[in-house]
Parts: C-alpha cells; structure tokens; sequence
C-alpha cells in the first residue's frame, strides 16, 4: 500500500535528502561556506543547523532555487510551516517545479479557509499526486459547502487502484463531521464499499459514530475486539464513558481544515518505513501545522524524529504534546525513551517519575521505568515499580511474563533467590516454554550447581526455540560443562562462539570447555580473546591467572571441584 502512495506522489524518492550539487562556479566565498555548511547538516538530518546555514545561503542568493528548495525541507522538516511558506512562495516565482513548495502552499490555503484558491490550485496542476490531489480537494469541497461533490470526489479517489480505503476512510469521516452518523457507520462498518484496514484513528472514529447513534453496547465491543484491557487512558476513559452510558461526541474532524490534515496524516502513515523518514516528516509537519491540538500527528513526527537521530528534535516535538490531550501518556514515554537515548538517564528517569504520580493506575508506566533503572544496574530502585506495575495486573495474561521476568532479574541481581525464582516460575506459567525465561532460570541454576537436570532440560527447550540465539546455545555448552560432560559441551560452545564471535563471556567459556578436554593450546587462544574482546575487569583477572598457570590450578586456588568428567564417576 505505501509502495503504491509513494509511487503516485510524484518524485516521492527524489531530492529528499536535503543534499544540493555543488553551487555554480564563481560564487562567493560566504556563499560556499554557507553553503557547504548546509549540505553537511542536510546530509546528517540536522534541520536546525540546515536551516540556520541555508538561511544565511539565501541572504546573498535569494533566487536560488536549489537554495530555496532545500532551505523549505529544512524549515519544515522543523515544523516552522510560517516561516516555509514566503520561501515555498518565492520557489515558486522562479518557475521551479517542487512538489514540496507545492504541499506547503496548499496546507496554507487550507489552512486559511481559501478553499476556492486551493481547488484552483490543484486544478493548475499544482498538487501532489492523485490521491493527495484528490483527498485535499474533496475537503476544499466540503469546506465551500458542496456536500454531494465532495463525496463524489471522495469516491473518485477511491476508485485508483490500491486506494479504496483511503478515499472510503475519508468519506466517513466527511459524512460524521455533517451529523451523517448512519452513513459513516455504513462506510466505517464495511457494509458500504467493503472492509475496511482497522487504525486506531478510525476505530476510535468508529466508536465516536456509533456512540451517536446510540449504540454504545456495539462500541464497547468494538473498543473489546481491538483494544486490550490494559490499554491506554484514552480508551480506558471511552470505556467507562460507554458503559455510564454517555454519548460519546463526534470530535475526531469537524471541519475541511481538520480534514486535510488528516489527509496529510493518512499518507504519512502508509509512507512511514517505506518512503525517506524526511519526506514522510514533511506530511506529519504539515499536518500539525493544520490542525496543531492533534497529538497522534505529533507523535509520529516525533517518532520520524528519533528514527533521524534528531533526538534533541524529537524531545521538543514529544514535550508539545499538551497534558490535556488523550495522546499525552504516550508523548511523554516517547520523550523518556528518547532521553535515555541521549543518555540522559535521570531525565527519563524524571518524566517517568512524574508519569508514575499522575498515572498511577497505568501498569506499562511503572514497567518502563523499572525497564530503564534495570538496565542502568539500579536493581533496587527498579524492584518498587515492578511491584506497583504488577499491582495493576486485575487477572492473569500471557503478556504479564515480562513484568515477572523482569522483576525476577532484578531479584537475582540482588542475591534475592527466594523472590527470584517464584517470579520466572510464574512467567513461564504465563508464558511456557519462554525461551529468555528458560535461559535465564536454567543458567541461574547452573551457576548455582543445583537442580542441573531441570537447568539442562530448561536450556534445550530454549535452544529448541532459539537455535541462533548466542546466548542460548552458549548456556546448553556451559549447562554440559557443568554437569562434567565436556565432549558434548564442545559442539554447543562452538557453536555459540559462531553466533557471537566477539563476546568475550563465550569465548572465555569455549576455553574452559576446550581446556577441560585437553585441548590447551586452543583453550589458551580463546582465553587470549576473550581478553581482546575487554571483558569485566574481575573476569579479565581471572583469565589472565588461567593463562599463567592453567584452569586446573585456578580452580583449585578457588576452593571449587576439580574437573571430573561424568563418566569417571
């Protein structure tokens, strides 16, 4: 389907890196030094820096069109639409064909109700491809008040192959803004036209339209067929609403300005991880800049943000989301992750922190902030919001595994054992034959020499699961290794060296299992590379004292077993 939109908006894959050719020979040293300046934060995503050198760029070529086409990506790729549509307009004047001036000068007359100059606009052939060409002009329509041509557009956009639901979605849509409630449940219930794609926009429009008929009992199995228990506040709260039996008002669009931001946004999604993450920007961009309460458009941008590494970017984007808004919970743990991706762990820590007060109810808050303070070795800090996120658990769910799983980590980390344990058991009651539950729990046994038959039995089950797991096949070698059969810990241990060649844990184990079958001189270049591989310093002593005078003598100097094969009794 992307593939499809991407195709009919001309030059989709064209000139969307922000990159330029060289400006022409003879230009002035500043020129090029703006310039050069801006192609290299273009080719990085960096559109603040773009924009500030392009800017600059302009000032002494302000009729460059190569300067302008590429200052305009970087103005909106920052969502400054004000400042991109004087120089979408000045491209324009110098005979330039842009397709990105051409969507910014027609969010901004939709934007301004001028929906005469945008139908005229598309009519000259200043649009963006069919479907977009069709989808804004069908709202123009609806916003000048022509009902029954609008719909009519609506269904020739619908006609184009691959593009049913997008032009069905719309005229739903259309039809609830002017009070059509049954007509767009027609369409919404795939009776008219056929099925269509579920979206959480257009479920929760769903919802709103049967909710005005009077229909709550078919919303709440709506809400139930697509949405988990344990969803978000927003549709918890459409929950309780449908079920005190209010009516449930149509607010998703309400006018054509509304509209074509939706456009904006219905092809954003279905360009999204197929077109350049910077052509797609500029969709979502413009369809904040229409409709600018809308927080679904501005967590996409946000994610299309991060996936540039615009992180600083992406922070800002999340952090306008409004608090009142139903999309407010996911922007702010959207900005925790990205500021754990910046390596502001006490930042993430801070929004979660608050997340945690004002959504105490919401179990994948306290989860993400127990995910973020087990993953910095913060165990016991990490334990309390694992309780309260399993404190939210009303009943028993496959999904809950994790939550155990991950508490039970930080249990073990904390030589908790008797906690510990009952936590992985419970996760693979929830979830059984969990490979990372079975890894984990059977390699914990392992190191602790006890239940060795059940560790064994747990780590095949797990490798059965997860052949090329590094990991999994490295606890099956070392499982062997500790019940004394060495020559079956060999192939298991090679393998896993193999999937992960510069883990220096693996490698130091393969050592330990070639040393234990008498092959030295190839346990000694293992041990040589896990070294190389700069392992934790306690584990880098002991490899070192196993090079100076072998694993026998180590582990004596230990106080451990000496190594036995199994079948010498």
């Amino acid at each position: 389907m992307a593939a499809i939109i991407s195709r009919l908006t001309a030059g989709a894959a064209m000139g969307l890196t922000l990159a330029l050719t060289a400006i022409p020979a003879g230009a002035q040293e500043g020129l090029s030094g703006a310039y050069l300046a801006a192609r290299h934060a273009s080719l990085n995503s960096d559109y603040r820096a773009a924009a500030t050198y392009y800017d600059r760029a302009l000032a002494l070529e302000p009729a460059n069109p190569r300067l302008l086409d590429n200052a305009l990506m970087a103005h909106v790729g920052l969502g400054e639409i004000d400042q991109a549509v004087p120089i979408a307009r000045r491209l324009e004047s110098t005979g330039a064909q842009s397709q990105i001036a051409n969507l910014v000068l027609l969010a901004d007359l939709m934007k301004r109700a001028d929906f005469d100059a945008a139908l005229a606009d598309l009519q000259a052939g200043r649009g963006a491809g069919p479907l977009m060409n069709g989808l804004i002009a069908a709202w123009a329509q609806f916003g000048q008040g022509r009902m029954s041509e609008a719909l009519e557009r609506f269904d020739t956009a619908a006609q184009g192959a691959g593009l049913r639901a997008f032009g069905l979605y719309h005229k739903a849509l259309a039809r609830a803004a002017v009070g059509d409630f049954e007509g767009a449940d027609g369409i919404f219930s795939g009776e008219v036209g056929g099925p269509l794609r579920a979206t959480r926009r257009g479920a929760l429009a769903h919802v709103q339209v049967l909710s005005q008929l009077e229909r709550n009992a078919d919303a709440l199995e709506l809400l139930d067929t697509l949405f988990s228990p344990e969803a978000d506040p927003e549709i918890t709260g459409l929950r309780t609403q449908l079920s005190d039996g209010e009516t449930v008002p149509f607010d998703l669009i309400t006018n054509a300005t509304q509209g074509a931001a939706e456009v904006f946004f219905t092809v954003a999604s279905a360009l999204n991880g197929d077109a350049a993450d910077g052509y797609t920007l500029v969709h979502t961009r413009l369809a904040e800049f229409l409709d600018p309460d809308e927080g679904d458009y501005k967590l996409l941008s946000a994610e299309l943000l991060e996936a540039q590494e615009q992180y600083a970017l992406a922070i800002e984007t999340y952090a306008s989301v409004a608090p009142e808004s139903p999309t407010f919970l996911t922007a702010e743990l959207g900005r925790a992750r990205t500021l754990r991706r910046t390596g502001d762990i006490d930042g993430a820590v801070a929004v979660l922190g608050d997340l945690a007060d004002s959504y105490p109810k919401v179990a994948t808050v306290h989860m993400t902030l127990g995910d973020i303070l087990r993953g910095e070795e913060r165990y016991a800090e990490a334990l309390p919001a694992y309780d309260r996120a399993i404190a939210q658990f009303d009943a028993p769910r496959t999904n809950q595994w994790v939550a155990y799983f991950a508490r039970g980590i930080c249990h073990e980390r904390l030589d908790q054992w008797d906690r510990a344990e009952p936590d992985f058991r419970q996760a693979l009651e929830l979830e059984p034959g969990q490979p990372q539950v079975l890894n984990y729990l059977g390699y914990s046994f392992v190191e602790m020499e006890t239940n060795l038959d059940e560790a064994l039995d747990m780590i095949q089950q797990a490798v059965e699961a997860r052949p090329r797991d590094g990991y999994i096949v490295d606890s099956l070698g070392w499982v062997y290794y500790r019940l004394g059969r060495y020559a079956e810990a060999v192939e298991p241990m090679e393998r896993a060296t193999a999937l992960m060649p510069v883990d220096p844990v693996i490698n130091d184990h393969l050592g330990d299992v070639y040393w234990a079958v008498g092959r030295r001189l190839e346990a000694e270049f293992q041990w040589r590379r896990a070294l190389s591989f700069e392992p934790e310093e306690e584990d880098a002593t002991r490899i070192r004292r196993k090079l100076e005078v072998g694993l026998d003598k180590v582990l004596q100097e230990e106080g451990a077993p000496p190594l036995v094969p199994a079948n010498d009794g």
